[in-house]
């Protein structure tokens, strides 16, 4: 990993490091790597969502631990320099400065732990859709609903999920969602 966290220049570093802090503080639902990958690879830099999506995982993993053990910014650094890592000057710096400025806010209460083990739901879309033919069938004239959910996995990564429903399939997924809706309105 700490190959991978050269490649990064620091402005992009700091960014994924205050995101993941943002996301521990549940400020935001999730980190998005897709998008700060893009950005990297846009700057030139050859590094892969997967990789990206690892180093995300090990500084949460890292910001999460510091908080449990309320870790000063220089027991976090002492604590980086003593496991033997071959970070980079720049990401030390970077995380230096991110754990002194935001770490401490980070809320790490049994309910919060708990709860990021689920995954938050972000976002969803559909769309109406009708299938017109295909090659073992001239004519289907079939409607189908596609949704997307956009859900911020445990580790804080954003990622999207499709599926598609028959219109009584909707149906059925609507009535659940106003079922849910009445419920709510009871609390």
């Amino acid at each position: 990993a700490a190959d991978k966290i050269r490649l990064i220049p620091q402005d992009f570093f700091a960014e994924l490091c205050e995101q993941i802090i943002q996301h521990l503080n549940h400020k935001i639902p999730g980190v998005n790597t897709a998008e700060l990958c893009q950005r990297i690879q846009t700057s030139g830099i050859e590094i892969n969502i997967g990789d990206l999506a690892k180093i995300a995982n090990i500084l949460s993993f890292l910001f999460s631990t510091a908080a449990r053990n309320n870790l000063s910014t220089e027991e976090l650094i002492t604590t980086l320099g003593s496991a033997g890592s071959t970070l980079p000057k720049h990401a030390v710096q970077v995380i230096r400065h991110v754990w002194n400025e935001q770490g401490k806010a980070i809320a790490v209460s049994e309910d919060a732990r708990n709860m990021a083990t689920v995954g938050q739901f972000v976002d969803m879309k559909w769309k109406l859709g009708v299938a017109m033919s295909s090659d073992t069938c001239r004519s289907l004239k079939y409607p189908y609903v596609t949704v997307t959910l956009t859900v911020a996995d445990p580790s804080g990564q954003i990622t999207d999920k499709s599926f598609e429903m028959t219109i009584p399939q909707f149906k059925n997924f609507f009535r659940q969602f106003k079922e849910m809706a009445s419920v709510l309105e009871t609390v």
